[in-house]
């Protein structure tokens, strides 16, 4: 008898052991519009291929996204909706989107996302990110730090392009408008070809928090895109089978950065 509960003592504590891990392990969701270029000079092509999708930057886990509530560029002012222009593409049994935009005119181009909300059973809970990126054009540096609008978003403090590696970078979380003080932000690379491997858990996603004014600082280590989520829960819920389900929304925003060479 005692040798039968010792068993039933060590399954339980090995299942439980497995199941923490699940937990413990849930990797951070980011949304993300990647362009093909960040910055277009006179020589470049005028034409910019722009990645959508719903992922785990750094092991480059897909998930499915459904084709997003709204999808368009911010500039100078003037918003330009180009949610018709999207395409579906499934890399890795995963649904992203694609759109090709032409730039016709100088200045910062303000891409943005939003998705439909997507429910995640690991934490019970739906998700919706709201993900920019700027793209500036042909040398006038004029819109990057414009808000567009959205529910939660994260608005530049450091202009985010021409980022040399280990440059600072800044930016304010607001929600509706205004500024959220100690939101947490996660931070993660965009590890495209999957060559990084962490050596531990809590390397995969690095977590800070804004200060009281609602100001958040990080220094990148590495060339390359890196993405930062402002994560705050919804007043609003969202039902799923019949209960109501809290929300977790996200500002997130892409900077890219390069080597002195």
């Amino acid at each position: 008898m005692k040798d039968f509960r010792a068993k039933v003592i060590t399954v339980l504590f090995f299942v439980t052991m497995f199941l923490l891990g699940l937990i413990i392990s849930v990797s951070a969701h980011f949304g993300m519009i990647i362009p093909s270029d960040d910055m277009i000079t006179q020589e470049d092509s005028k034409n910019i291929a722009l990645t959508v999708q719903f992922i785990h930057p750094m092991e480059g886990d897909y998930m499915n996204m459904a084709k997003p509530v709204q999808f368009g560029v911010l500039i100078q002012g003037k918003k330009i909706d180009l949610l018709n222009t999207l395409q579906e593409k499934k890399i890795n049994d995963g649904t992203t989107w694609e759109a090709n935009y032409q730039i016709k005119r100088p200045g910062d181009h303000i891409f943005y996302v939003e998705p439909q909300p997507y429910w995640e059973p690991a934490e019970d809970c739906f998700i919706i990110h709201y993900t920019k990126v700027i793209v500036n054009a042909l040398g006038l540096e004029v819109g990057w730090d414009e808000e567009v609008g959205l529910k939660t978003e994260i608005i530049p403090l450091t202009r985010p392009y021409g980022l040399w590696t280990d440059n600072v970078f800044q930016g304010i979380v607001k929600v509706e408008g205004e500024a959220v003080p100690y939101t947490k932000v996660e931070v993660e690379y965009y590890n495209q070809d999957g060559q990084i491997k962490c050596p531990a858990d809590p390397m995969i996603t690095q977590v800070i928090k804004a200060d009281q004014n609602g100001v958040f600082t990080y220094a990148m280590p590495k060339a390359g895109w890196w993405g930062f989520a402002a994560l705050n829960e919804d007043r609003e819920k969202i039902k799923h089978e019949e209960e109501e389900k809290s929300v977790e929304i996200g500002a997130v925003l892409w900077v890219k950065t390069y080597n002195i060479e």
